[in-house]
C-alpha cells in the first residue's frame, strides 16, 4: 500500500481548499461583474432618456388646427400631423392589471391562433394583453380602421421574403400605424428607422424625400432586417427584440446569460424598453387578432382608400398641382404620400411614384398634359431649395457627403448623424468649428 507523510498529507488538503476558495472567489466576481454591467447599461438608459427629455424641450410646438375640418380623411391626415411624435412603449414591469377574463381564455386563444411564431404566456405578456384589449379600446379601434389599408402591403412584402405574416403587428407597436410618426431619438415612419439605419437600408433621405415614411420602401427595408436577425439569431422572439434594441445588445445579453439563446433566459440582461417589447408584441397580436371578442370594431370614421393607382412621375410635381387637377383636398394627397416631405415629387431628378386612389386616378390621366404645362409650382420650390443646398445629402460608399446649410454647426451636423464633433474634425481635417454655407462635410457611417 503506498502511502505519503503527514507533511504531504496536510499540503494535498491545504491544496483542495485553496482550489475550492479560488472557485468560490471566481463565482463571486462574476457575479459581481454581471451587476455591475447591468448596472452600467441602467445608467446609460437613464442619461440617454434624460438627454432625449431635454432635447424634446425644445423641439418647438406644432401648429394648431381649425376644429371645423370634419372630412375623416383630411381629419386623420392632421390628427397625425399634430401628433406626428411617436408614442413610447408604456413600461409595466411590476404592474398587476386585473380583468374579469380568466387565464385560461387568454392561454387557449394564444393556442388557437396557430402562431407560426411561439406566443409565450406570463405576467408580463397578460398585462400587455390587458393593455390593448381593455385599456386602449379606443386606440386599438383607430388602428383597426388604419389596418385595412396597411396591413395587406405588410402582408404582400413580409411573403416576397417568406417571413411570418404576423410580424406586420411590429407595426401597430411602433408607430400605432402613424406614417408620419416621429421619436424623440429622430426615428421616423411606420416602422420607425433612425436617419442612418435607414440609409444603411438603402432608403432615400434628403431635403425633398424620406423613403422612411414610404410605405412600400419602409416595410420593405424592414423585412430585410428581420430576416437577416433571424438568420443571426435563428430564434423569432430574438429577432423581434433586436429591432428595438439592436442585434448588439442582443448579443450582449445572450453572452451575460452564459450563451443561452431564448428571450426569457436573456430578459434580465436586456434594455428596459426592449423587456417590455416582445411582451407589447404578443399582446397587441391579442388583440388584433380577439378584437371582436374584446368589444373592439374599426372605427368606421377612418376612411382609407382600398384601391390604390400608382403613377410613375419624371418630372417635378408638386402636391398642390394634382390636388387642383383631380379635386381632391391636399391633405388627401399628402396622406397616400407622405415621403414627400416638401410636397415636390422631383421626378426630373430620378423617376419617383405618385399614390392616388381609384376616385381620382381616371382625372389624373386625362388631366396629365394640362397639368405639366401648367406654370409649375414644383419647379419653384424645387430650383429655391436647390439654390440653398437643399438637396444636402449624398452617400458614396461608406461615406455620407453632407452640404451645409444655414444654420448648421458642427455639433446639429454631429448629432443628427449620431458622431462626435471630433469625429467630424478628423474626417474633415478641420482647424476649427467654423463652417460656411455649401462647404461639404463627410461623415463616415
Amino acid at each position: 500500500m503506498l502511502t505519503f507523510p503527514l507533511d504531504a498529507q496536510i499540503l494535498k488538503g491545504n491544496k483542495r481548499t485553496l482550489i475550492k476558495e479560488n472557485s468560490d472567489l471566481k463565482n463571486q466576481i462574476d457575479s459581481l461583474m454581471k451587476e455591475l454591467l447591468i448596472a452600467k447599461d441602467e445608467i446609460g438608459q437613464y442619461e440617454e432618456a434624460q438627454a432625449a427629455a431635454e432635447a424634446a424641450k425644445k423641439v418647438p410646438q406644432g401648429p394648431i388646427y381649425d376644429a371645423d375640418m370634419t372630412d375623416s380623411l383630411r381629419m386623420m391626415w392632421f390628427v397625425n400631423k399634430a401628433k406626428a411624435e411617436a408614442e413610447e412603449l408604456p413600461d409595466l414591469e411590476g404592474e398587476h392589471f386585473t380583468t374579469d377574463v380568466p387565464d385560461s381564455v387568454f392561454i387557449a386563444r394564444l393556442e388557437a391562433m396557430n402562431s407560426f411564431i411561439r406566443l409565450p404566456f406570463n405576467e408580463n405578456v397578460r398585462n400587455y394583453i390587458i393593455l390593448y384589449s381593455e385599456k386602449n379600446k379606443a386606440k386599438m379601434s383607430r388602428i383597426l380602421g388604419l389596418s385595412k389599408y396597411y396591413m395587406p402591403i405588410f402582408e404582400e412584402v413580409l411573403d416576397r421574403y417568406g417571413l411570418p405574416k404576423e410580424l406586420k403587428i411590429m407595426a401597430i407597436i411602433e408607430s400605432a400605424l402613424n406614417p408620419v410618426a416621429t421619436s424623440r431619438a429622430g426615428a421616423r415612419g411606420l416602422w420607425q428607422f433612425m436617419y442612418r439605419t435607414g440609409l444603411n437600408y438603402g432608403l432615400t433621405i434628403n431635403s425633398f424625400v424620406d423613403e422612411r415614411l414610404d410605405v412600400e420602401k419602409s416595410s420593405d427595408a424592414a423585412a430585410r432586417y428581420l430576416a437577416s436577425s433571424y438568420k443571426l439569431f435563428g430564434d423569432w422572439m430574438l429577432a423581434i427584440a433586436s429591432y428595438n434594441c439592436g442585434s448588439g445588445n442582443v448579443n450582449k445579453a445572450i453572452r451575460r446569460a452564459n450563451g443561452k439563446r431564448d428571450f426569457w433566459s436573456i430578459y434580465p440582461y436586456l434594455p428596459r424598453e426592449t423587456r417590455g417589447y416582445v411582451p407589447a408584441f404578443v399582446g397587441a397580436l391579442y388583440t388584433y387578432t380577439y378584437a371582436r371578442e374584446c368589444g373592439i370594431e374599426p372605427d368606421e370614421e377612418i376612411s382609407m382608400p382600398f384601391e390604390i393607382d400608382t403613377f410613375m412621375i419624371r418630372r417635378n410635381l408638386h402636391l398642390d398641382q394634382v390636388a387642383q387637377a383631380v379635386g381632391a383636398p391636399i391633405e388627401d394627397i399628402r396622406n397616400l404620400n407622405p415621403e414627400y416631405v416638401k410636397d415636390v415629387i422631383p421626378g426630373a431628378s430620378v423617376p419617383s411614384v405618385l399614390r392616388l386612389d381609384l376616385q381620382h386616378s381616371g382625372l389624373f390621366i386625362a388631366r396629365q398634359d394640362s397639368i405639366y404645362t401648367a406654370d409649375s409650382i414644383a419647379h419653384k420650390v424645387y430650383t429655391d431649395a436647390k439654390s440653398t443646398g437643399g438637396s444636402s445629402v449624398t452617400v458614396s460608399g461608406n461615406t455620407i457627403i453632407y452640404k451645409v446649410k444655414s444654420g448648421d454647426t458642427l455639433s446639429k451636423i454631429a448629432a443628427r448623424n449620431h458622431v462626435t464633433v471630433n469625429q467630424l474634425r478628423k474626417w474633415n481635417n478641420l482647424k476649427s468649428d467654423r463652417l460656411s454655407i455649401g462647404q461639404t462635410i463627410r461623415i463616415q457611417k
